[in-house]
């Protein structure tokens, strides 16, 4: 290294590494020692040149477009030069001498725009999204895995890792500090639909929204972030899946089917309501419906539901439904189904529920798009179908032994045809 004296001052004079010249133009450059002692110059030298490498490292890893190693960039290049990174409003409350001292500071780094924004907040920081959380989540609570063996520690992370998959295809890979109480009651309601539909319990749900709720509460603490999360009172209780009430027939006719109520949908969601309003069938049976069990074309249309590269809830559940009315009308509109739904039905119930939500088309709040089900079966009921073919319909086991092949579908049509919108 080369060591210039400028007055009594002693310098590094070196030229600008090549790999520096993205962010650093200069051809050359002074490092002031601060010191008129060449004894105590060659001593600081080293230690001076290799702050500089590093601050020209954290300037080259700030130059990119992705937003979070910017902002670790920017953290890291303050640092360098003595400094906390401070938002820019913080920045900007600072008392007069250290807003100097910074400000001065970037003066004697030639303004590059990374030391400005490094040492006055010229840098976001990055919205901290659900999946983050969980990366950040797992060295934070690693006090809670000391000891765990390997199958422990499998154990331990598989649910956590579940939860937030969970969340992700329900709501959406949302920064944490966006997660509205009404975003945790529509991935409540997407529980309580499984819950009701694959036959789990209570206890899976409220394990998994736990789960949910502890990393993002862990990662809130931890780093100091100061929300103020709406993880409170989701528990379900036994049975709750199961006394959901059903939208009543002036609700339907007069809300859900008004000109214009579901054009916040996309054709293929909005679609697949309609379906549902005149068949019962789950969403996710209408959504993971192929061609070959779509017959429009048949002198009664109906749709099968049929064991094609998934399984169905039940023996039971294997069946067909005529279609009528809007719920024919839409499907007409998709003959071979809902590609955009076939494989990832999880968010279909969340993006329906929260259009339901935000424009009033809740009957009452606890009403979501799964009463449509309950609705289904009240309507036969009143209109007094026959319980085995109001079993067959939903795919329900019946209450006594099955014996023959159950109606026809021209006799389901005709029964179905005065109850159907």
């Amino acid at each position: 290294m080369s060591l210039m004296r400028r007055g009594s001052i002693f310098y590094i004079r070196r030229r600008v590494p090549a790999r520096f010249a993205a962010v650093d133009t200069r051809n050359e450059i002074w490092l002031s020692l601060h010191t008129d002692s060449e004894t105590q110059a060659k001593a600081k030298e080293a230690l001076i040149w290799a702050e500089q490498i590093e601050a020209w490292e954290a300037r080259l890893a700030g130059d990119t477009e992705d937003a979070e190693l910017r902002f670790q960039a920017a953290t890291e290049l303050a640092q360098r030069r003595g400094y906390r990174y401070l938002t820019v409003e913080k920045v900007a409350a600072l008392p007069r001498a250290e807003l100097l001292s910074r400000i001065e500071t970037v003066d004697a780094q030639r303004s590059e725009p990374q030391e400005a924004a490094a040492l006055l907040g010229g840098v976001a920081e990055p919205p901290i999204t659900v999946k983050r959380a969980l990366e950040l989540y797992w060295p934070l609570a690693h006090d809670r895995t000391i000891g765990k063996s390997e199958e422990q520690l499998r154990r331990w992370r598989n649910p956590r890792i579940k939860a937030i998959r969970n969340f992700i295809a329900v709501c959406g890979n949302l920064p944490i500090k966006e997660i509205t109480g009404d975003i945790m009651l529509d991935f409540r309601a997407w529980w309580v639909e499984r819950v009701d539909v694959e036959g789990l319990t209570a206890n899976s749900a409220n394990k998994d929204i736990g789960h949910f709720g502890d990393i993002l509460k862990t990662v809130n603490k931890m780093k100091r972030l100061g929300l103020v999360l709406p993880l409170t009172d989701l528990k379900l209780k036994e049975g709750e899946a199961k006394t959901r009430p059903p939208f009543s027939n002036a609700w339907i006719r007069n809300e859900l089917l008004r000109p214009g109520a579901l054009d916040g949908l996309n054709p293929e969601a909005r679609a697949i309501m309609l379906v549902m309003i005149n068949t019962g069938a789950r969403p996710s049976e209408i959504a993971a419906l192929t061609t070959s069990e779509i017959h429009l074309d048949a002198k009664i249309p109906y749709i099968s539901i049929e064991p094609i590269d998934r399984q169905l809830k039940s023996k039971n559940a294997r069946r067909r439904i005529p279609v009528l009315g809007v719920s024919l009308e839409a499907m007409r509109d998709f003959p071979d189904g809902f590609d955009g739904y076939r494989m990832r039905s999880a968010g279909l119930s969340g993006t329906i529920n929260k259009l339901l939500r935000e424009n009033g088309l809740r009957e009452t709040p606890v009403h979501t798009l799964y009463c449509l089900r309950h609705s289904f079966e009240d309507r036969m009921l009143a209109a007094g179908i026959d319980e085995r073919i109001r079993c067959d319909l939903m795919g329900h086991a019946p209450n006594r032994e099955k014996y023959g092949a159950g109606a026809s579908l021209e006799q389901m049509s005709q029964l179905l045809q005065p109850i159907s919108f």
